[in-house]
Protein backbone atom coordinates (compact mmCIF):
# COMPACT_ATOMS: atom_id res chain seq x y z
CA UNK A 1 0.00 0.00 0.00
CA UNK A 2 1.29 3.52 -0.89
CA UNK A 3 2.04 5.55 2.47
CA UNK A 4 0.80 8.60 0.39
CA UNK A 5 -2.59 7.82 -0.12
CA UNK A 6 -4.99 10.26 1.39
CA UNK A 7 -7.29 8.95 4.53
CA UNK A 8 -9.81 10.58 5.72
CA UNK A 9 -8.72 10.08 9.40
CA UNK A 10 -5.66 11.58 9.05
CA UNK A 11 -7.70 15.42 8.16
CA UNK A 12 -8.25 17.61 11.39
CA UNK A 13 -10.32 19.61 9.32
CA UNK A 14 -13.94 19.80 10.91
CA UNK A 15 -16.83 18.85 8.26
CA UNK A 16 -18.35 21.74 8.71
CA UNK A 17 -16.03 24.50 7.37
CA UNK A 18 -16.59 24.91 3.74
CA UNK A 19 -12.91 26.05 2.11
CA UNK A 20 -15.44 27.59 -0.53
CA UNK A 21 -15.90 30.65 1.72
CA UNK A 22 -12.51 31.31 2.46
CA UNK A 23 -11.44 34.27 -0.11
CA UNK A 24 -9.76 36.93 0.51
CA UNK A 25 -6.56 35.84 2.54
CA UNK A 26 -3.27 37.19 2.04
CA UNK A 27 0.01 35.31 2.37
CA UNK A 28 2.55 36.84 4.60
CA UNK A 29 0.17 39.73 5.11
CA UNK A 30 2.12 40.63 8.76
CA UNK A 31 4.90 39.22 7.80
CA UNK A 32 6.88 42.41 7.36
CA UNK A 33 5.90 43.14 10.84
CA UNK A 34 7.62 40.19 11.79
CA UNK A 35 10.46 41.13 10.59
CA UNK A 36 10.51 44.44 11.84
CA UNK A 37 10.95 42.64 15.66
CA UNK A 38 7.34 42.61 16.85
CA UNK A 39 7.44 41.73 20.72
CA UNK A 40 4.48 39.36 21.67
CA UNK A 41 3.97 38.49 25.19
CA UNK A 42 1.48 36.30 26.40
CA UNK A 43 -0.52 37.25 29.59
CA UNK A 44 -1.64 34.66 31.78
CA UNK A 45 -5.58 34.40 32.34
CA UNK A 46 -6.18 36.78 35.31
CA UNK A 47 -3.72 39.29 34.16
CA UNK A 48 -5.46 39.20 31.00
CA UNK A 49 -8.68 39.95 32.96
CA UNK A 50 -7.74 43.16 33.69
CA UNK A 51 -5.78 44.27 30.67
CA UNK A 52 -8.32 44.39 27.93
CA UNK A 53 -5.46 45.55 25.14
CA UNK A 54 -2.06 46.50 24.29
CA UNK A 55 -2.77 50.31 25.33
CA UNK A 56 -3.46 49.34 28.79
CA UNK A 57 -0.77 47.13 29.50
CA UNK A 58 1.90 49.62 28.45
CA UNK A 59 0.22 52.00 30.25
CA UNK A 60 0.25 50.43 33.71
CA UNK A 61 4.08 49.27 32.57
CA UNK A 62 4.99 52.75 32.16
CA UNK A 63 3.76 53.89 35.39
CA UNK A 64 5.43 50.99 37.35
CA UNK A 65 8.97 52.61 35.49
CA UNK A 66 8.36 56.21 36.90
CA UNK A 67 7.00 54.52 40.13
CA UNK A 68 10.18 52.91 40.22
CA UNK A 69 12.17 55.95 39.33
CA UNK A 70 15.72 56.34 40.20
CA UNK A 71 16.01 52.37 40.57
CA UNK A 72 14.92 51.68 37.49
CA UNK A 73 17.09 53.64 35.61
CA UNK A 74 20.03 52.59 38.06
CA UNK A 75 19.32 48.82 37.10
CA UNK A 76 19.25 49.87 33.60
CA UNK A 77 23.01 50.92 33.55
CA UNK A 78 25.86 48.96 33.10
CA UNK A 79 27.99 48.55 36.16
CA UNK A 80 31.26 51.18 35.66
CA UNK A 81 33.11 48.32 37.70
CA UNK A 82 32.20 45.76 36.12
CA UNK A 83 32.91 47.14 32.66
CA UNK A 84 36.27 48.20 33.55
CA UNK A 85 37.11 44.62 34.63
CA UNK A 86 36.07 43.49 31.39
CA UNK A 87 38.12 46.08 29.17
CA UNK A 88 41.56 45.04 31.28
CA UNK A 89 41.02 41.62 30.81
Amino acid sequence: MNSNTYNEMDDDLRPEYDLSKLRGGVRGKYASKYREGTNLILLESDVAEVFKDNESVNEALRLLIKIAGAKYKKAAQPNASRAKLNIDR
